[in-house]
């Protein structure tokens, strides 16, 4: 294991090279939102697979809008005109219907008046030739690539597969999530407790944070600062695709999490990151799982899970852009010079730009119930001035 601190985009590489993204199932559509696709979708239809009306109204030819047309049929979604339009004729026709063989416009009912199945024009009318008609094709075509392999699925590209004619779709599966708190302090919320104790609050706090993303997450529940009591809980994550451990993963000699995994044969690639906070956070491999050791403070729980926990599930999911976006904005208040660690800062942003909170120490849980962003400053940044752009992780 490296013993020397990495900084975090060295960390986040060599957590990803653990892992490869998981094999493929066909999931229904209904199934499908919010995982990330393992092939590319092919349209295997046109859509529209012909030209459709946009308007209720009349399908005329742009030539013959200057006199009356007699109206010689209809066409509706579903129940096309069967015929070809002749000059000086028409054909009623409603949104979404097929627009009759050599009719080129559409005029609005609006703008028609018809007395004895004569139609003629009343207002402006259209205003160029093929006015209010969906051209074939004009969605896509049948063979053009609509969404890519490692796409996320939200609702518009769900809607997509379905107009291009799929039932289902290849997608990864879902990883599998353990997680596991350890320390003598800590209790389940809601038990009986005195000065000396905490309630867990990182394992809830991680499943919350994993519950927009396609995996199944199992709580392994609290390790006591004990070897045994400690692999005994790692032994019940087996067959994991990821164990997240909270707390332990310091040097102090309650912190037994890497000797308890060191001891049970896994082999642990790095520790200790330039970050703050979050600086002793761990990760290796216990036979087929990948084992991410997260520090115990919430704050450091909270900050090492956007940067490593959600990438890592993202990439076994899937995505082929698992890593946090940055964004920018003007600062609100004044920064000093940042210290020798990547420093990401609880933050709250809007339209006006980005303020931190004055109470950053990594216990607190209070600042991550109002954060929506995460300032990022750089190692030994120089002090920063109001209006100074700042970059972010938006929450």
């Amino acid at each position: 294991m490296a013993l020397a601190m990495i900084n975090y985009e060295e960390a986040q590489r060599r957590l990803l090279a653990l892992a490869s993204p998981l094999p493929a199932v066909n999931l229904a559509l209904n199934k499908a939102h919010g995982r990330y696709l393992a092939s590319d979708v092919i349209a295997r239809r046109t859509q529209p697979a012909a030209d459709l009306s946009a308007m209720d109204g009349y399908a005329v030819r742009y030539a013959d809008l200057a006199a009356g047309m007699q109206i010689i049929g209809e066409s509706a979604a579903g129940r096309p005109f069967d015929g070809t339009l002749q000059p000086g004729q028409a054909v009623r026709i409603f949104t979404g219907a097929q627009v009759p063989n050599d009719a080129d416009t559409i005029l609005i009912q609006e703008d028609a008046a018809v007395l004895d199945q004569r139609l003629t024009i009343t207002g402006t009318g259209p205003d160029h030739m093929g006015r209010h008609i969906r051209k074939a094709g004009s969605d896509f075509n049948a063979g053009e690539i609509l969404l890519s392999k490692g796409q996320l699925l939200n609702p518009g590209a769900i809607a997509v597969a379905a107009m291009a004619n799929y039932s289902e779709l290849s997608i990864h599966k879902s990883p599998i999530i353990s997680i596991l708190a350890s320390g003598d302090e800590l209790v389940h919320p809601g038990d009986s407790i005195n000065s000396a104790q905490i309630p867990s609050s990182n394992s809830v706090m991680l499943s919350a944070i994993l519950a927009a993303l396609p995996c199944e997450v199992t709580d392994h529940g609290i390790a006591k600062d004990d070897i045994s009591a400690l692999q005994h809980k790692l032994e019940s994550c087996e067959g994991s695709d990821v164990i997240v451990t909270s707390g332990g993963a310091s040097v102090g000699d309650h912190d037994l999490v890497q000797t308890a995994l060191t001891d049970m044969g896994a082999e642990m690639d790095f520790w200790r990151v330039a970050i703050r906070p979050g600086k002793p956070i761990m990760s290796g491999k216990l036979g087929n799982s990948i084992v991410l050791g997260l520090p115990g403070n919430p704050s450091s729980a909270f900050v090492t899970s956007v940067l490593f926990l959600l990438p890592l599930v993202r990439y076994l999911s899937g995505s082929t852009e698992p890593l946090p976006v940055f964004f920018s904005a003007p600062s609100l208040q004044s920064l000093p010079n940042g210290g020798g660690r990547t420093e990401f800062i609880r933050a709250r942003v809007d339209s006006d730009g980005i303020r931190t909170f004055g109470r950053q120490d990594s216990g607190l849980t209070t600042p991550l119930a109002v954060a929506n962003a995460l300032l990022v400053r750089p190692a030994d940044s120089k002090a920063a001035k109001i209006g100074d752009i700042q970059k972010y992780i938006y929450l």
